[in-house]
């Protein structure tokens, strides 16, 4: 995997509900901003040519649309997603290994294919909550077995919240991808994020990329808010 800089491993969130606005938001933050978030709010209102409008004006997208199903539906949908032109794509890991390795051999007989991800376990979600869903297994013991069915799968990587990062780094070593959510600077709102940390202390344990949105797009001046979170990131990768 190529080098990635320090502007690059910041993930602004477009978690907005036109392209248009969207759009005003890339051109708004570019300038410091190259790498953002398409979800499911957005996919679903713009549709797979916002990836491509994305690119035109010179940013990389992620593509979150957390794909979950039967082994044939999940490749197929991945095998098309993958048309849209972005650069990393995410599964949800609870789809099983079958799944995840179809998808996987589907994405590698792509002449050019994305990055492939696989979601662990939602940064919205707490042990109560896992409990609820029937999820008996303590939170970061589940996060780990899902990391290591993704990379035996043939992942790329995986998503998970900053509090597992170090944990996953530890374990499996340096070879595969970290996203991680639920980064909030000191001076935001955690909002309805509850596995948290800041920009700083994500890089230090291991992320890759991280994914902020709100923190930037409610913010006064949220193009210095982008700059401030990848300052943080500067110095972590200084001290990490």
């Amino acid at each position: 995997m190529k080098k990635i800089t320090p502007a690059e491993r910041l993930i602004v969130a477009l978690d907005v509900g036109t392209g248009a606005e969207a759009l005003k938001w890339v051109k708004r933050l570019r300038p410091a901003v190259s790498t953002f978030k398409v979800g499911l709010e957005l996919f679903c209102t713009a549709g797979p040519s916002i990836v491509k409008k994305i690119n035109t004006l010179g940013g990389k997208v992620f593509l979150d649309l957390k794909f979950f199903d039967i082994p044939n539906t999940m490749a197929g949908a991945v095998k098309s997603a993958c048309e849209s032109g972005a650069f990393l794509i995410n599964v949800h890991a609870l789809a099983g290994p079958a799944a995840l390795k179809k998808t996987a051999q589907t994405v590698q007989q792509i002449k050019k294919p994305p990055l492939l991800i696989a979601v662990t376990i939602l940064t919205s979600m707490d042990e109560a909550e896992m409990n609820i869903a029937g999820i008996r297994t303590p939170l970061p013991d589940r996060v780990e077995e899902l990391c290591g069915t993704a990379i035996g799968s043939g992942l790329d990587g995986v998503v998970a919240s900053p509090l597992e990062t170090r944990r996953l780094r530890e374990k499996f070593g340096k070879d595969f991808l970290i996203v991680t959510p639920g980064v909030r600077p000191e001076w935001a709102k955690t909002d309805d994020q509850k596995r948290i940390s800041t920009p700083f202390n994500a890089i230090m344990d291991g992320a890759d990329y991280i994914v902020v949105g709100r923190p930037i797009l409610a913010a006064e001046e949220p193009l210095k808010a982008a700059e401030m979170i990848i300052k943080e990131i500067k110095e972590a990768l200084k001290n990490g």
